[in-house]
């Protein structure tokens, strides 16, 4: 709740009073102030903090300031405090700014004395014995293993670390997560199980302070506002790798032991131990989704990432936002931040190589792709064939270019890729990746028959992708062509049963097939 709002409710509750004894009510008890202390939410630290912010002179006032200090350090005992309580009130409206922050407003910039009081009361969270606490350098945090990382220092450190005043700004925003954190055990407690924890995580960003996935036309074009901690703090909207980013953060001063997970194209967070998992997918308020609705087709288990990795994945979306701007030595420049914290990451070193490509430098660029030509990842059924396509003269720079073209949800830009598709087509028409690419737009222009014809291509050229045949046998059962159907399906039911996989939707497709026509 917001403070202007819960002080506009605490006055209007308080509008019996004249001024004279408004003025009455700050310098000692009544009854109407008392019913009203005695309304407030006795786990709300926000409305305590109001509450003391409008009557701080009054008896309830004071015992709002007490409740509030207990709520924030999880004392009962408030009678010698750890420091003067007149250090906490004298940066009360410092925590209240924080605590109860605009979406779209700039963090508050604290000053030392209040840094000292946040970090204070902030002592029992349980981020403080992590190594990685008190790092000031990304050399350091890079010789760290990855559970004595602390992931908000790390992440501020490499977003805000070359500005002036840095460490200031860090431990600003780090003040906010605490203070969050606090919010949190105001709800549980650091002993509590996993399950109450991130309920009470889920509660807190997604109801109370209501972080949302941004508008996709926002998060297109700005994609790295709603990754980057400060942005997703400032503004309260994220990206599944920002919100991913602030959860693990709450986490780790819950005490709370969270994974990263990223399917392709996707990143959300789990929680597992021994057979128990709970998966909590950041962009969807936190529900948990079953692991078979990441799985896909190609698909065959879901990576983890721990959390220097995450670190890395943070420049590696940064850089996704320069190569859509054609700023390819920005986008090196981000890839280069991420490889120390991913060093074995062959995604990563393709992308290097498509982008050292896009910028001019080809001799590079193929030596960068030579690393990752017969690489098959231990997550997917099919290898990626770009690199190998460039590599044997099958596409060119101006081919990759048209691939790798970013789309929005216009029917123009759909047009224009797949105009320009159809034009590297016709200079290389053993492009693999071109036809299937073909093929996308197709589909999202609702082309069906045209979307089969790309894949027919592509089949032509290589039987041995198992998205481009369960595609095939999907729009051929739709065109009532079942014997076709049954021919790709038995070709990509083959790919899968070699690498062990069975996807739930190729068992849907054969229950299908089966249906409509029994082999």
């Amino acid at each position: 709740m917001k403070i202007s709002i819960l002080k506009f409710a605490l006055s209007f509750l308080a509008i019996g009073y004249n001024q004279a004894s408004a003025y009455e009510a700050q310098q000692s008890s009544s009854p109407k102030l008392r019913a009203l202390y005695n309304s407030l939410d006795p786990y709300s630290l926000p409305q305590h903090l109001a509450f003391y912010e409008l009557y701080p002179q009054s008896s309830e006032g004071q015992q709002a300031f007490r409740d509030a200090y207990r709520l924030l350090t999880g004392k009962e005992n408030v009678t010698n405090p750890i420091f003067l309580p007149a250090s906490l009130a004298s940066s009360i409206n410092s925590i209240v700014g924080l605590i109860n922050k605009h979406p779209d407003t700039p963090s508050l910039e604290l000053s030392d004395a209040e840094l000292e009081v946040i970090n204070n009361i902030s002592s029992r969270l349980r981020n403080r014995n992590l190594a990685g606490y008190q790092a000031a350098s990304e050399e350091f945090i890079l010789k760290l293993e990855p559970h004595q990382i602390d992931l908000a220092r790390a992440i501020l450190l490499t977003q805000l670390g070359n500005e002036p005043d840095a460490i200031r700004k860090i431990k600003s925003y780090e003040a906010t997560i605490d203070l969050m954190a606090l919010q949190i055990l105001t709800k549980t407690s650091l002993d509590a199980l996993p399950s109450q924890k991130i309920r009470a995580i889920n509660r807190f960003i997604f109801e109370e302070m209501g972080f949302r996935f941004p508008p996709h036309s926002s998060f297109a074009k700005d994609v790295d506002l709603y990754t980057f901690l400060p942005s997703v703090l400032d503004s309260r909207r994220g990206v599944c790798l920002g919100v991913s980013i602030l959860y693990i953060c709450l986490a780790q001063r819950l005490d709370l032991n969270l994974q990263m997970i990223t399917p392709p194209g996707h990143i959300f967070v789990r929680w597992q131990e021994g057979d128990q998992v709970i998966n909590i997918e950041t962009t969807a308020r936190g529900i948990h989704l079953l692991d078979e609705k990441y799985l896909g087709v190609d698909t065959i288990l879901l990576q983890q990432r721990n959390v220097k990795e995450v670190v890395g994945l943070a420049h590696f979306n940064q850089a996704s936002v320069y190569w859509e701007r054609s700023q390819h030595d920005k986008a090196l420049t981000s890839y280069a931040k991420a490889l120390p914290y991913l060093p074995e990451d062959k995604l990563l070193i393709k992308l290097m190589g498509l982008n050292t490509l896009l910028k001019g430098d080809i001799d590079q660029g193929k030596e960068l792709l030579q690393q990752v030509v017969d690489y098959l990842p231990e997550d997917a059924v099919s290898r990626d064939t770009i690199a190998e396509d460039f590599l044997n003269g099958n596409v060119g720079v101006d081919g990759v270019k048209a691939i790798f073209m970013q789309v929005d949800e216009k029917r123009e830009s759909i047009l224009a890729k797949r105009d320009a598709i159809i034009k590297a087509i016709q200079k290389y028409p053993k492009c693999r990746e071109a036809h299937f690419n073909l093929a996308g737009s197709w589909l999202q222009l609702h082309r069906t028959a045209e979307a089969l014809e790309a894949l027919c291509q592509y089949h032509a050229l290589d039987a041995t992708n198992a998205t481009v045949e369960y595609y095939m046998a999907a729009l051929y059962a739709e065109r009532l062509d079942y014997n076709k159907a049954w021919i790709h399906f038995r070709i990509v039911e083959a790919l899968t049963k070699q690498r062990n996989h069975n996807p739930e939707a190729l068992s849907d497709l054969r229950k299908s097939l089966a249906k409509q026509c029994p082999e």
